[in-house]
């Protein structure tokens, strides 16, 4: 009996070595991959993990919808005709940007970037809020020109004066900074190291993920400073140790820790969110219709303890932007103070009134539904990273900084340096492909007579204008100085082209009609004006929601 027992010890040993073999095996070659003479996995993260939470962001479940105007049309313009659409689950800010959250961007290019510099004057004067957007030739608004951006009274209410440009590049340094913290907190980079780089030692996501020796300007008291890091660099020395353990030196997209990118949100993934829950379904029926954020056909609160309140900051009609003082007033005579007023069903805040908010999508008069229901965007612009001959990547650096000019004659970076050079795609990705032919999307499929003339003659688009929009015209002499010279021109039919883009939801200027989730106006991407700002967006990666489904009953 005493010999039996050690033999059947041995063999649950073994049987359990077995299951873990298997379990540790390839389920496409059988071959072993964790462990000391592990395979493929042993760099790789096996565990199913589930995408983070981003900073300030909150978590919208996809699904279908009715993308439109389902309400009367009093404008006659029906340039939202309703059609059914599906959007991916993703992630929208709670709140609008804040002038305090923008105020943190300032800082930090101000820091970086200093604007005594002449070397990076034009970056900080780039990112500064149109300040003098507030201002009215037959109204007094210079307290806001002088106070509303940068006085504590104002600090929690959303930035405006902002184009939709601007918008677009601190989506892109919240992207870089968040991820920036999560490397550090993962041990890879140096303690703090954050807050004290040079305009040569920036580091960008993308950087980091494709060329890492390239990122931080390549300082390598700084990628390798961590304590994680360290250790792998003293294993790497280590030849026998280098074939059991996890040999790479750097932080990769694989390894789970690294955030999809801020950004604006899509139109599509814009209106549907606004809609919220509440309303467009019953069950699993989808109904669809609906007219603001909330349920119901009225701006006030239909709630006991809340009767009577205002739902939204907006315009309640001709010279009244608050109502009468007293508890019938909304709370706000310019902008409101962001949560001042409920959520709609999936936690987002004003997402009618206070301040319109930028979309994503470049302005044409058309939803083209007929060739796409899925993620629906206009705007696809496609670009690689540019390399050279011998596969190294080519790196923004101080020095050649390119900036594009706008058509009212301000500079603008078009990327900072630490970030990949991108260049359009060209023939080697676009070659017998189905799915897409060119770089710029923008105009793909608008609906015109001249996109069909366009597409049926193979001409270049500069030969078939797809919108007569005025070209204002900027240009730089011998001597540096910018002309800026207006389009006189009085054949100019349309304000619309490839450089408009799409706002949504109403704003404190704005009448009630304007509430309506559906609503879609434009303006130039280099505009700004004292009523739209902008919130962000992110994709979510992997499953469409964390939470399990159960039967309703």
């Amino acid at each position: 009996m005493k010999r039996i027992l050690p033999l059947i010890f041995i063999l649950f040993l073994l049987s359990c070595s077995k299951k873990d073999d298997y379990k540790n095996s390839s389920r496409a070659t059988g071959w072993k991959m964790i462990g000391r003479m592990g395979g493929f996995a042993k760099n790789y993260n096996k565990k199913t993990k589930e995408q983070e939470t981003g900073p300030g962001l909150v978590f919208i479940e996809g699904g279908t919808f009715t993308m439109g105007r389902v309400q009367d049309d009093p404008m006659g313009d029906w340039n939202n005709i309703p059609n059914q659409q599906h959007v991916m689950s993703f992630y929208m800010d709670e709140t609008e940007v804040t002038n305090l959250m923008y105020l943190e961007y300032l800082d930090w290019l101000k820091r970086v970037f200093p604007p005594d510099d002449e070397n990076y004057g034009n970056i900080y004067a780039s990112a500064l809020p149109d300040t003098l957007a507030w201002r009215n030739p037959l109204g007094f608004n210079e307290a806001m020109v002088k106070n509303y951006l940068r006085h504590p009274a104002f600090s929690e209410y959303p930035v405006v004066g902002v184009s939709w440009l601007q918008a677009v590049n601190f989506c892109k340094w919240r992207t870089d900074r968040v991820n920036e913290k999560l490397l550090e907190d993962a041990d890879f980079t140096a303690l703090n190291a954050r807050y004290n780089i040079k305009a040569n030692e920036i580091f960008s996501t993308e950087t980091y993920i494709k060329a890492p020796t390239l990122a931080y300007g390549g300082n390598d008291s700084i990628l390798n400073g961590g304590k994680r890091s360290s250790r792998l660099v003293e294993l790497k020395k280590d030849s026998t140790i280098l074939g059991a353990k996890h040999t790479d030196l750097y932080m990769q997209r694989r390894d789970g820790i690294f955030l999809p990118e801020y950004r604006l949100p899509t139109e599509a993934e814009w209106e549907y969110a606004a809609l919220g829950l509440d309303g467009i379904r019953e069950y699993n029926i989808h109904k669809g219709r609906k007219k603001y954020p909330w349920n119901g056909q009225y701006t006030r609160s239909g709630k006991r303890k809340s009767r009577g309140d205002q739902l939204a900051n907006f315009k309640q009609s001709y010279g009244d932007y608050g109502g009468i003082a007293g508890w019938s007033d909304d709370n706000a005579d310019i902008t409101a103070q962001v949560k001042s007023y409920p959520p709609n069903d999936y936690g987002l805040y004003d997402m009618a009134g206070n301040v319109a908010e930028w979309v994503a999508d470049v302005y044409r008069p058309i939803v083209e539904d007929d060739y796409n229901d899925f993620n629906y965007y206009r705007g696809n612009v496609y670009t690689k990273d540019s390399r050279n001959s011998d596969g190294t990547f080519n790196v923004v650096t101080i020095d050649s900084i390119i900036y594009d000019t706008l058509p009212t004659g301000k500079l603008i970076p078009r990327q900072l340096p630490g970030e990949l050079i991108q260049v359009p795609v060209d023939e080697w990705e676009t070659y017998l492909r189905i799915n897409f032919s060119t770089s710029d999307n923008r105009n793909f499929k608008d609906g015109d007579q001249r996109s069909k003339l366009y597409n049926a003659k193979n001409q270049s688009s500069s030969d078939y204008p797809m919108y007569n929009a005025p070209i204002h015209k900027v240009f730089v002499d011998s001597t540096g100085k910018i002309h800026r010279e207006y389009d006189k021109s009085s054949n100019r039919t349309t304000l619309i082209n490839d450089e408009v883009r799409v706002y949504k939801g109403g704003s404190w200027r704005d009448r009630d009609y304007w509430l309506d989730p559906a609503q879609r106006r434009f303006l130039p991407q280099y505009m700004a004006t004292d009523y739209i700002g902008f919130r962000c967006a992110m994709s979510r990666v992997g499953s469409k929601t964390n939470k399990k489904k159960r039967p309703r009953r």
